[in-house]
């Protein structure tokens, strides 16, 4: 991981148990990311565990995202089906496939390969393109109790806490949750309609519970950490709401986490910056019908900015 100092959070945050902070990139400045390691070794290694035969964009999306936020190795973990394909397209990674079932998903058997990749690693992403609760639940509850890394779980990544809520409890609040609403929803086991109706107190709701970060929001996301700090953020776009934008997301908070960023700066900082690239294609292509692939050449260019 970086050698750089962590800093535990901005110097005008909110107390603990008081309402959000907004963030900015003046707040964001003030809050300043770990200086990056002088080599690839310094800047750390994410896994990231996802994908199938049909879904294998989530896994990709995810990857480079987390190169882009300054990751300094990658590793990625997919069904063997679609392994060589990723490793031609992302060729800075090391691909490793996984078994698969006759529909080309993962399968639970890859369970003891996923850990031995995880060994080492500064973080590890799963759940970008896996399609099945069940399977994504049996396979997590052999993976995740033997981490000892950061770890950000991700769409259905989340069915691991339905089934298992204290599943990253032996993590000491080093996990960042990335929920959509529905995702939300499912997890605290309460309608959508009661997440949409007050979102900050849910994603509250799910950290404390969880004892991780968690961020979750449409328009205007919110991000909280177990000890009670929340923040909002404002910034983006309608565009955003496309498929493969939170796999994005997902991996731009593992890359800062492999930085040395701890779990709600690497939260913070990643929602704003995803936000800001947004706004950036916004205005290059249209309100809507940018792609989430194109984030991924702005997000350097956004954290460059946050970080002048």
């Amino acid at each position: 991981m970086s050698t750089g100092a962590k800093n535990t959070g901005p110097s005008d945050a909110a107390p603990v148990n008081t309402e959000e902070v907004v963030l900015t990139s003046h707040r964001l400045r003030g809050w300043a990311l770990p200086t990056p390691g002088g080599g690839k070794e310094g800047r750390g290694r994410v896994l990231v565990v996802g994908g199938g035969r049909t879904t294998p964009g989530g896994v990709l999306l995810a990857a480079e995202a987390a190169l882009r936020a300054g990751a300094g190795k990658l590793q990625i973990a997919t069904a063997r089906s679609v392994a060589p394909g990723l490793a031609l397209r992302i060729p800075e990674s090391m691909t490793v496939g996984l078994p698969e079932d006759d529909d080309g998903e993962l399968t639970p058997a890859g369970a003891e390969t996923i850990c031995e990749l995880a060994e080492g690693c500064a973080a590890v992403v799963i759940g970008p393109g896996l399609s099945r609760v069940g399977v994504a639940e049996e396979l997590l509850g052999r993976v995740v109790p033997g981490l000892d890394s950061s770890l950000v779980l991700d769409a259905l990544g989340l069915a691991y806490l339905t089934a298992y809520p204290d599943g990253v409890a032996h993590l000491d609040g080093r996990s960042v949750l990335t929920p959509n609403t529905r995702e939300l929803a499912r997890t605290l086991g309460v309608p959508e309609s009661e997440v949409e109706a007050d979102t900050p107190h849910r994603v509250t709701d799910l950290a404390r519970r969880t004892r991780a970060v968690v961020v979750s929001g449409t328009a205007t996301s919110w991000i909280a950490s177990p000890d009670g700090r929340r923040w909002r953020d404002e910034s983006g776009t309608q565009g955003l709401g496309v498929s493969g934008s939170g796999d994005v997301k997902a991996g731009v908070i593992a890359g800062l986490l492999a930085r040395g960023a701890e779990p709600a700066q690497a939260a913070a900082w990643a929602t704003y910056a995803h936000g800001r690239a947004g706004e950036r294609l916004a205005v290059r292509v249209g309100p809507t019908g940018f792609l989430a692939r194109e984030l991924l050449s702005e997000v350097p260019r956004v954290m460059a900015e946050l970080s002048s």
